[in-house]
């Protein structure tokens, strides 16, 4: 009875063993996915913070102007190039 009692005790030690293994394969899998995760994270956040800089820098009324007058040969509006139309006429 010792025998099979010792046999039965070398195999579930053994089973234990290969369970923790296991877990810290997988326990190391998804660290690494976890630090992977937080670099694509910090890399979006820079990503977004030169998106809004782009944006507020273009959006300035000066440089809209700026292009307008230079590649559109747009001008402002003055008051004796304005026409005002009536109703009646």
């Amino acid at each position: 009875m010792t025998g099979k009692l010792c046999v039965v005790l070398s195999a579930l030690l053994v089973c234990c063993g290969l369970s923790l293994v296991n877990a810290q394969y997988q326990s190391r899998h998804l660290l690494i996915d976890l630090e992977r995760a937080q670099a694509l994270s910090r890399q979006l956040d820079i990503d977004w913070a030169q998106l809004q800089l782009d944006q507020s820098t273009l959006g300035k009324h000066e440089r809209i102007e700026s292009i307008a007058r230079r590649d559109l040969s747009m001008t402002p509006l003055t008051a004796a190039r304005t026409q005002y139309l009536t109703e009646g006429e």
